[in-house]
């Protein structure tokens, strides 16, 4: 059954709630999103701080990336967001966040994606069972022109179906569920990973 625009805003708030306890939004960065419809999606208003959202603060937009609430201004990465329900019809939920790992490791891994391996959690990500495999999220770099770096996601997911989220450098994190737990889950799981590798190149004094 599907779930109101009400039901899904309150997700909205308290996944951001959440992810700004947990230190992964900070203030007004980071942006949240739910499938609303075939064509509409519920995103975050601009500039609103994620762990103060009330349902005022999120807005429907088409899957160009248009606002279609009057007044309501969507965040510059609307289109990163629909680009992703258009990708896959069974994504329902898209999170943004802006954690100090995410942010530092994509700055320092000088490649253009990281690879988890033989780790438990990741078994955590959609459609991975065993952690005898690997995960390789792509980094993309920052860019304004969020047109252009969306024409620059598009091409790996094109050609990577079981991707389960992607860096943007010194930027954050993109992941996605097909339901908003789903998504906060992947994060979790996200962030745990970060934070393993981190302490392993500090141990390995790299």
């Amino acid at each position: 059954m599907s779930l109101t625009r009400a039901q899904l805003a309150q997700q909205i708030i308290e996944a951001g709630r959440f992810l700004y306890g947990r230190g992964w939004s900070p203030a007004t960065s980071s942006n949240y999103s739910a499938r609303l419809s075939p064509r509409e999606a519920l995103l975050t208003v601009s500039g609103k701080h994620k762990g103060q959202l009330g349902e005022e603060d999120v807005l429907v937009t088409d899957m160009a990336g248009n606002s279609l609430e009057p007044g309501k201004k969507p965040s510059a990465e609307t289109l990163l967001h629909t680009q992703l329900y258009s990708w896959k019809a069974e994504i329902g939920a898209v999170l943004h966040t802006h954690s100090v790992n995410a942010t530092v490791l994509s700055r320092l891994t000088l490649s253009d994606s990281l690879v988890f391996a033989d780790y438990e959690l990741q078994k955590a990500f959609a459609g991975i069972t065993t952690h005898e495999c690997q995960v390789c999220v792509p980094i993309f770099d920052n860019d304004q022109d969020i047109a252009r770096l969306a024409g620059r996601v598009q091409p790996w997911l094109d050609e990577h179906s079981d991707c389960v989220g992607y860096l943007i450098r010194g930027h954050g994190l993109y992941t996605w569920g097909a339901t908003m737990s789903d998504a906060l889950r992947q994060v979790e799981a996200f962030e745990f990973l970060f934070d393993c590798e981190l302490q392993m190149r500090a141990l390995q004094g790299r």
